[in-house]
This record gives structure tokens, sequence and C-alpha cells, in this order.
């Protein structure tokens, strides 16, 4: 499950709209389509979410095992002869793909940085809230504000740190260089470098 999530989040941000990272596609090699040239799939990522539904679908004959007649028939025994081995081998399968698809990742940094403006900083209003509510404004009056704001930037298609900027509620706890700071997606990131670092170091163990 946990492998195909990560495939299907691949194959998510891959979407023409979106393409923030992407499978390497070799051009000479790789055709996407039959009918359409401009295709690029994501295959790998794609077999990945297709071979888990196999995998997965062996929990169903797995609890279909455990009804068995009085001491115990062999009724699982052909079931389980196939169920194992299989689930083993394409486990280890969509393991290697996944290896594979995370070894050659391609990262579209423009694209990225196109999403997180694409809102006008609508996505950081939470943090927006809480640093008034740090500031000292009431959780509910800051709420409130972030809330005024957000509507109306969304509305009329404008910033939303220009509309805090301007709110005299916002600027009486916020100056302009905390508005630029809390309105930065790049220092939003909490603690996920850190808990980055830590898995690969565990992991170093597991191998």
């Amino acid at each position: 499950t946990t492998l195909s999530k990560i495939a299907l989040e691949v194959r998510n941000l891959q979407r023409t709209e979106i393409q923030e990272l992407g499978e390497f596609f070799d051009p000479e090699k790789q055709v996407g389509s039959s009918t359409m040239p401009h295709k690029m799939n994501p295959i790998t990522a794609e077999r990945i979410c297709g071979v888990a539904r196999i995998v997965k679908s062996y929990v169903n004959a797995a609890m279909e095992n455990n009804p068995l007649w009085h001491e115990r028939d062999l009724t699982n025994s052909s079931c389980e002869r196939i169920m194992f081995p299989e689930a083993c081998i394409l486990t280890d399968y969509i393991l290697n793909l996944t290896i594979k698809l995370m070894n050659n990742l391609i990262f579209y940094d423009e694209n990225i940085e196109r999403n997180l403006n694409f809102t006008n900083g609508l996505i950081m209003a939470e943090r927006l809230m809480a640093e008034l509510t740090r500031a000292g404004m009431g959780k509910q009056t800051a709420y409130g504000v972030a809330r005024k704001n957000a509507i109306k930037a969304n509305k009329e298609k404008l910033l939303l740190a220009d509309l805090i900027l301007e709110d005299p509620d916002a600027s009486q706890f916020l100056t302009k260089e905390d508005v630029e700071r809390i309105m930065d997606p790049h220092t939003y990131i909490g603690s996920a470098p850190i808990i980055v670092d830590e898995i690969i170091e565990s992991s170093k163990d597991w191998f």
C-alpha cells in the first residue's frame, strides 16, 4: 500500500496541469501512446499501482482461508501455495520498480514555484492566523482577519500579503517584515527536513 501511494503521488504530480515532477522518459526508446504523439506516461508508477492491486487482493483470499471444517481441512493449502510465493515475488518486483522510479525522478522547479504562488498566498492563511495569535491577537479574531482577507484575495485576485498590510487590525500586530516572512512558503516546511534525515539515517540500519 505504501509503495502504491508513493507511485500514485508521482502520477498525480506528473499531470500536465501540475507537472512538479515526473518519471524519466527516453524519447528514443519509449512511446507514450500510439495515437497521441505528445504522451509521456508514467509507466513505472502505473505498473507499481497495478501490480500492488494484485498483491492487496490476496488479503481477501487469506481471510477466506480462516473458516475451515471441524479440526481443520486443507482448502487453505492450495490457495496458500499460489498466494504466498506470488505475493513475495510481486512485492519484490514492486520494490525494484519503486527503487527505479525514485532513482530517476525529474523535478521541475519552475512549476513547483508556479504552483506555490498560484493562490496568491492563500495557502499561507493558516500560518498567518497562527502568527497573528502568537503576536497577541485573540485566536478567533485572528481567524476572522485571515478568513476575511483570504476571501477577498480569492474573489478579487489580489495578493493576500498586500491585503494584510492594508488591514488596520493586522498591522497592529505584524510589521511589513513579519508579513513577508510569514507569507513565504519556503520557510513553512515544519520539521520535514529533520524527519527525512532521521528516516534516511534509520534506513541505513535496515540493510
